[in-house]
């Protein structure tokens, strides 16, 4: 496990360098005064090389996670969900929170990184002028739910799979269609259970029980 884990650091480092000296080069190489007709070329350039490191993070991620949590700890799980809440880039959507005290056994910067996952899918996947709710019952339950198109019933498992979107939820073109895979392996490695279904009037509602700490108070974590 900590060998997978030095190469998926490695890898990630490998991956990454390449990319910024490409995204430096585009950015240096093509800057302005520009022919008019290369300006948008440079734009698609600096868009592709954007989203090949949005997806190699996320793949990168989805490894870590399936590979388990690197360190377990109490976290507040409340704490963590109203932070992210705040970072979140609402793009015209309301996102809230309504949380109870809950501290759950895990690895802290994984479980940001399924809260940020989790948030930003349900924004990204909005309308206009849409709403996202995330509710922490003091069981430990996490409901996240969005308004948006409707989605059926019957395909809401493939939402789940790598590389998988429903044409009727896309608002953006922005994803890797990994966010909501990332949110199922880090759920897993955390042994919280996740579930999902529509939500009445479009969007989704996807719910997740976590087992609850009851040991030792946690710390200050903060999302990464």
């Amino acid at each position: 496990m900590d060998g997978q884990r030095l190469f998926i650091a490695n890898a990630a480092h490998e991956l990454r360098t390449p990319l910024s000296v490409q995204r430096a080069a585009i950015q240096i190489g093509l800057d302005d005064p520009l022919p008019e007709h290369l300006i948008p070329v440079r734009e698609k350039l600096l868009t592709a090389n954007r989203r090949i490191e949005r997806l190699i993070d996320s793949l990168l991620l989805l490894a870590q996670a399936e590979h388990g949590p690197g360190s377990m700890e109490p976290v507040a799980l409340d704490a963590l969900i109203r932070q992210t809440v705040e970072e979140t880039a609402a793009d015209g959507v309301v996102v809230t929170a309504d949380t109870r005290p809950v501290v759950v056994e895990g690895d802290p910067v994984l479980l940001g990184r399924l809260l940020t996952n989790l948030l930003q899918n349900a924004v990204r996947y909005n309308r206009p002028g849409g709403t996202v709710h995330a509710g922490l019952t003091a069981t430990g339950v996490l409901t996240v739910r969005n308004t948006g198109p409707e989605v059926p019933a019957e395909r809401i498992a493939e939402l789940f799979q790598p590389f998988r979107r429903l044409h009727s939820r896309t608002r953006s073109a922005d994803g890797v269609g990994l966010g909501l895979s990332i949110v199922l392996s880090i759920a897993r490695a955390h042994r919280a259970d996740l579930t999902a279904r529509p939500n009445p009037g479009g969007g989704l509602e996807l719910t997740l029980r976590f087992p609850v700490h009851t040991g030792a108070e946690p710390g200050d974590h903060r999302a990464p």
